[in-house]
């Protein structure tokens, strides 16, 4: 989990992971695998019922993006001209 929350705190491609927490390719396919099956939502009902025992789940309350620290990686330079727009 914490190398999952590395990479979406930081912006970082996976492959950018510090070697301390593992191959990055398998910390993807972990993250991948834990979206697709829905062991985050059950993560997030379980701390909310912790919190006011409620099984709903309101990611609102829990994810919050700060516009200060949001920026582009280093390799989201641009694209070509017109390739966007197709011409």
């Amino acid at each position: 989990m914490e190398a999952i929350t590395w990479r979406f705190r930081t912006g970082s491609p996976w492959r950018d992971l510090p070697v301390e927490f593992g191959a990055w390719q398998s910390v993807a396919e972990r993250h991948l695998r834990r979206s697709k099956d829905g062991t985050y939502v059950r993560v997030f009902a379980s701390v909310r019922r912790a919190q006011d025992g409620s099984d709903d789940v309101d990611l609102e309350r829990f994810l919050l993006v700060d516009s200060t620290v949001v920026r582009a990686h280093q390799h989201a330079a641009g694209a070509r001209p017109g390739a966007l727009t197709g011409g």
